[in-house]
């Protein structure tokens, strides 16, 4: 168990704002260390006098993987009043980005966003994800919680629609995942022959995880031969070799076994290297199409300008593909594997005439990812960087109680 509550860095001070972050952050999916990149970057330019505090559950990668964070406060498997005795000393609380409001989840992040609330601190909801939301104490939560809140804002339609579904009550804006604005970073030629990835190579990337609600009706087997199907036909009628990207630890289980069910697994190969966020969106660079299931795959495709299915596994990715212009598939299924194989046919012969209007696309969704940003500083100028006043814990978790005016 970790006991130290915060882990400053050797810098001096900021004299600006101290403005916390609260996520799924430390290493455990590639799109949320992209969303953090994107946040902190935002922050730091919105105040770049400010002191960033990320509440990691992993603080030794973040402290590692995200230079722009000034302090880390991990906030699992520490005791609660440590990370409680943070919040006092902030000027705003972010949540998010990503998916986070869930059930299971949303109730863990959303006390500590009550218990800030509770302490006078201001919060905003960063571009978050909602859904699903079925378990009532986790409703309760995002209905009572983030109605309190000075601001929230949703990445998508789906999210706004679940919000209204459990109830929420307030105008919530909807603009666009926050890893829209994040930039490259060179994948070299060495990596890819580190990686065993063929120089000059046609490329096709593909991305795997679970199959949770995107096949209910196929056994695992059935599911990973059905993905195998799909590799071996980009094999085929690209000539390409296919490469796995895990975008999360469990992916990898995944890949092998679909590369294990391919007649052709002399083509296929895993990435297997730690790479950071904007390593992966440059490895992108080097594919000519992808087909895949993490949300993240598909927008750092479309970043790229690589012609991508999305898989459907969950409605931020049938969302996402809807406002890209892709198709909407409804589901991983046997007898809809002649569909998915002539989908991914179809994306390939039309790119070339589609490939402007994906680049218009993509401009009109990093403008509202943007929008996010700008949110969040006129929030900031709303508060504005005077002393924090001293602030007293409030009663039960999610318990609503008068806010101070923060003008």
């Amino acid at each position: 168990m970790t006991s130290a509550p915060s882990h400053p860095r050797p810098h001096p001070a900021r004299p600006g704002p101290r403005i916390g972050v609260l996520g799924s952050y430390g290493g455990f999916n590639i799109g949320d260390e992209a969303i953090l990149t994107c946040v902190l970057s935002c922050l730091r330019a919105q105040r770049p006098d400010a002191r960033l505090v990320v509440l990691s559950r992993d603080a030794e990668h973040t402290r590692a993987h995200h230079p722009d964070a000034d302090e880390l406060v991990p906030w699992e498997g520490v005791s609660r009043n440590h990370v409680l005795d943070v919040l006092p000393g902030l000027d705003l609380l972010v949540l998010g980005g990503g998916g986070i409001l869930y059930d299971g989840e949303a109730r863990r992040y959303l006390r500590l966003v009550r218990a800030a609330q509770t302490r006078g601190v201001p919060t905003f909801a960063y571009a978050v994800g909602a859904g699903p939301l079925t378990e009532a104490e986790d409703r309760d939560a995002v209905r009572t919680v983030l109605a309190d809140m000075d601001d929230v804002v949703v990445r998508d339609e789906e999210s706004r629609l679940v919000l209204e579904e459990v109830g929420l009550e307030r105008e919530v804006a909807v603009t666009a995942d926050p890893a829209l604005l994040l930039g490259p970073e060179p994948f070299t030629e060495a990596m890819m022959r580190e990686e065993g990835i063929p120089c000059g190579a046609r490329l096709a990337g593909m991305s795997v995880r679970e199959p949770g609600r995107a096949a209910e009706k196929l056994d695992e087997a059935d599911y990973h031969a059905l993905l195998a199907d799909v590799a071996d036909f980009l094999v085929r009628r690209l000539d390409a070799h296919v490469v796995f990207l895990p975008m999360e630890r469990h992916d990898v289980r995944h890949a092998h076994a679909v590369l294990s069910h391919m007649t052709a697994p002399d083509k296929g190969r895993i990435l297997h290297g730690a790479y950071s966020p904007g390593q992966v969106l440059g490895f992108m660079r080097h594919l000519d199409v992808a087909v895949g299931m993490r949300l993240h795959f598909v927008i750092f495709a479309a970043l790229a300008s690589v012609p991508v299915l999305p898989l459907p596994y969950s409605g931020k990715v049938f969302d996402f593909a809807r406002r890209l212009g892709a198709p909407a598939l409804v589901g991983v299924a046997r007898e809809q594997a002649g569909l998915l194989l002539a989908e991914v046919d179809r994306m390939w012969d039309e790119h070339p005439q589609r490939r402007e209007d994906l680049r218009s696309r993509m401009r009109e969704l990093s403008a509202a990812a943007r929008d996010t940003c700008a949110r969040c500083g006129s929030l900031l100028d709303e508060i504005g960087g005077g002393p924090r006043a001293a602030r007293a814990a409030g009663p039960g978790p999610y318990a609503a109680e008068p806010r101070p005016s923060h003008a």
